[in-house]
């Protein structure tokens, strides 16, 4: 094999992430998309039953969206990912935290509790299972989508009394998103870094369901764009400072991190240490409860520990301190 294998699914914003990774940095590979006639293939490397899967020229496979990513630009250190500043890498992998493991369940959350998005989601992912065959009978086969997908929501965290605070955050986010995409092309500058491939992964698969699509498109035109620039995107302007970013990313880290991520992410990861099957925390549009999701809690450990090792600078700390955001770090 001469080039990577990327198994995924355009329903799946992991996939996409690691697409759009792949593009950024000019690597070859053949995207293959996940269904019946491609599943004999994908289990021969999988070792889970989730996408993405990404097989190496060295026939080496990763299912891990963010370890692929590492390795990725490690092998391919051109065009750069990550900001040369330590504290701002550190910021960014924050960032991809935050999309990947709670971003990801306000997605579910609009994909899979609401009319008609569910109907619309599930066809997506019916058309690309079958392959181009037609379902035997398709209302069922739909059904049998829904109620797969359904069933995952409280262990993903969404749906029930959950929504309130995601759709909360939500809103937040887009608005807080949109004044700062307005002043620069990505999050931390002209060159997209990790936290963009994450972060406008999920929002790029709410773009495509129709009720965060529409509210996206008319109350955050600059999200909508950076999201389908994201999709295959090239590197611009060098790195921001952090004293240009501030105006503008203060209020998405004082203003959301810190009062839904943040809270969710450090009692998650005291739940996980603790070996708690339930975790519950007060935020501040209402209790968030969920089955503690172990794999977040030691992501959310490393990340911590990764910025503490960076030694952010004291501009860097002083966002953190006047964010909130130091006080779960």
């Amino acid at each position: 094999m001469d080039k990577y294998r990327l198994f995924g699914a355009e329903t799946s914003p992991y996939s996409m992430k690691v697409r759009s990774f792949l593009r950024y940095k000019k690597v070859e590979f053949d995207w293959v998309a996940r269904n019946s006639a491609t599943e004999p293939e994908f289990n021969v490397h999988a070792q889970v039953p989730t996408v993405p899967l990404l097989v190496s020229p060295e026939n080496v496979s990763s299912q891990d969206s963010s370890a692929i990513l590492a390795r990725l630009d490690l092998a391919h250190p051109q065009p750069p990912a990550q900001p040369e500043d330590p504290g701002l890498a550190g910021l960014s992998l924050l960032f991809e935290d935050y999309a990947d493991e709670w971003v990801n369940k306000i997605m579910f959350h609009y994909r899979w509790t609401n009319s008609p998005d569910r109907e619309n989601a599930a066809e997506r992912v019916l058309e690309q299972l079958l392959a181009g065959r037609k379902a035997k009978d398709k209302a069922a086969a739909l059904q049998k989508v829904i109620d797969s997908m359904t069933g995952r929501l409280p262990l993903v965290g969404a749906g029930g009394d959950n929504g309130k605070a995601l759709e909360a955050s939500f809103q937040r986010l887009i608005t807080l998103l949109d004044a700062h995409l307005k002043e620069h092309l990505c999050l931390f500058g002209g060159h997209p870094c990790f936290a963009d491939f994450a972060l406008a992964a999920q929002l790029g698969q709410m773009l495509s369901d129709p009720t965060p699509g529409e509210r996206i498109r008319d109350e955050a035109p600059f999200v909508a764009a950076w999201c389908e620039f994201m999709d295959a995107p090239t590197a611009g302007a060098p790195w921001a400072s952090l004293e240009d970013l501030k105006p503008t990313l203060l209020p998405l880290l004082k203003d959301e991190f810190a009062v839904a991520y943040m809270p969710w992410a450090k009692s998650n990861a005291e739940g996980t240490a603790r070996r708690r099957k339930l975790t519950s925390v007060d935020l501040k549009d209402g209790k968030f409860e969920q089955t503690t999701q172990r794999y977040a809690g030691t992501s959310f450990k490393a990340i911590r520990k990764e910025i503490t090792k960076s030694k952010p600078k004291n501009a860097l700390k002083g966002i953190f301190a006047a964010s909130g955001v130091s006080e779960y770090l």
